[in-house]
């Protein structure tokens, strides 16, 4: 089985969908008329991604906008404050029909993300390039715009806080802060209890609900309110991602959610079967959150963007029973399809392709719920796969606000654009705030360790032939095409140009 690819060369000069700036964008091409899973995750590890069949790579030191390809150790995954929120609301909502709107659930009307960095048409007969981005931007606006009202709700608090005890940062700091004289009055309340802050009355609440639970009937007075410097009291343990995403099998829940794993193929009765509802909600979604057009959206779009894949499905004796490569994760709820997410299942990772749903469920905040959703799918697959311990959420732009989410998984890493290690993202925060395009690697002579070496042992597909680039040269006809092989691959690396077929006519 081996990899075919067609290189299409360097393309710059379009709009940027991430800064809008018009002829920012620059990335190398290729189409892919078919890809192992193996070759496909060695090709993401050097900065490549997917669209449909279309692969690409940002040119990273000239784009407007750096796209750095990012992963999450999916079994060492830190479960925020910000993410348990979601997964209790889903649970809430599962169980006893709890709906919880607020001010951000609505939808964004950001017309970005999708085409953000959708290729052109190409010159082929038979194929029509797709849209090319891995998330849609509803569900980084809605991270975003959950964790900015987490900010207000926390930013209101210590308002409170300073009005009543003055800003414990300006004091921390040695400030002196002045105090207007109060307003002549008789003094404080005798008759009341002494005023005592908000933390203190939480714990001393959280104690007295303690101690309910556990059948204590000792009056309170046994039991002195909490003081600030009393230590909190300890949980019984800390829960998992898995603890919040397993609802209870009850009769009585409010609702019930499947997801299902359908391979992204029409030879599958499964996929078949959803694909005209799969398809409705795609239009739907992207109507109502992008603002496509109906003939922007249709079926033959949808089928090329997310149901076309170049991944060769693939088992292996000592891997996963669902087998390696292009899913679709439907979300089921109640019998009805509310969402979708595309992803790709690799050798050492679960990359994430797109997400689309049913706008009317926003409120359930989808696009964070289904990254946890793919997190844990991950963390079951590596129990069975050791190797498979990686979750890739495509690129992260640290230049976009809207697109810094990501880093907020963690522990997450980046891919440093001229070494191609992994750096912890802590430690590239730092340069990318001093350059949009900067090299994380610490040591300068560090470079690229599966750099082209041999131009002659590059494979070709000539005329159904296979052969090395070193018999491909002699027997081509016409102007010489050794720069553009030899930049295919400097971009693929070594290994990938010895081991895929580059097609050339």
């Amino acid at each position: 089985m081996y990899s075919i690819l067609e290189y299409r060369g360097l393309r710059e000069g379009s709009s940027c969908g991430y800064c809008r700036l018009q002829g920012g964008k620059a990335s190398h091409g290729m189409w892919a008329h078919s890809l192992t899973v193996q070759d496909y995750q060695d090709l993401i590890d050097r900065g490549w991604r997917r669209s449909g069949k279309y692969v690409y790579k940002p040119l990273m030191s000239q784009t407007c906008c750096p796209q750095y390809t990012i992963r999450l150790s999916a079994v060492n995954y830190q479960l925020n404050k910000s993410h348990k929120k979601v997964l209790k609301k889903m649970q809430r909502f599962l169980q006893d029909g709890e709906v919880s709107h607020s001010a951000n659930d609505g939808i964004s009307v950001e017309p970005m993300d999708s085409q953000a960095d959708s290729p052109v048409s190409c010159n082929v007969s038979c194929t029509a390039i797709p849209k090319d981005e891995l998330k849609p931007l509803s569900a980084e606006v809605e991270e975003t715009e959950k964790q900015q009202g987490e900010r207000e709700t926390e930013k209101s608090t210590v308002d409170e806080a300073h009005k009543e005890h003055g800003d414990p940062i300006e004091m921390a700091k040695g400030k002196t802060t002045v105090h207007s004289m109060p307003k002549p009055g008789k003094g404080a309340d005798t008759t009341r209890p002494p005023c005592r802050k908000a933390k203190d009355l939480r714990k001393e609440r959280r104690l007295q609900k303690m101690l309910l639970q556990k059948g204590d009937q000792t009056s309170s007075s046994e039991h002195p309110a909490v003081t600030p410097t009393s230590s909190k009291p300890k949980a019984n343990g800390i829960k998992s991602i898995e603890d919040f995403i397993d609802v209870p099998d009850r009769e009585n829940v409010a609702h019930r959610l499947e997801v299902k794993l359908v391979p992204a193929s029409m030879e599958d009765p499964e996929f078949v079967a959803s694909f005209d509802s799969s398809a409705a909600l795609y239009a739907k979604y992207q109507m109502c959150v992008h603002k496509d057009l109906p003939y922007e959206c249709g079926p033959e779009e949808f089928t090329r963007f997310l149901c076309d894949s170049p991944l060769e499905m693939e088992t292996r004796q000592d891997g996963i029973s669902s087998g390696y490569g292009s899913f679709h994760q439907q979300y089921w709820l109640d019998g009805k399809l509310i969402a979708v997410g595309v992803i790709d299942i690799l050798p050492y990772c679960v990359s994430s392709v797109y997400l689309y749903y049913d706008p009317d469920y926003s409120f359930l905040s989808l696009g964070v719920y289904s990254a946890l959703r793919e997190i844990t799918f991950t963390r079951e697959l590596q129990k069975k796969a050791a190797d498979l311990c990686y979750y890739y959420m495509g690129f992260y732009i640290h230049t976009c606000p809207k697109m810094r989410y990501k880093g907020q998984y963690k522990p997450s890493q980046l891919l440093c654009p001229e070494s191609y290690t992994w750096v912890p993202i802590e430690k590239c925060f730092p340069l990318l705030e001093s350059s949009k395009y900067s090299r994380f690697h610490s040591n300068p002579r560090e470079g690229d360790k599966d750099h082209l070496a041999e131009l002659c042992r590059v494979r070709i597909l000539h005329k159904r032939t296979v052969m090395p680039y070193s018999v491909y040269k002699k027997r081509r006809k016409g102007p010489s095409d050794e720069t553009a092989v030899k930049q295919y691959a400097t971009l693929v690396g070594q290994t990938c140009a010895e081991r895929m077929l580059l097609y050339r006519s």
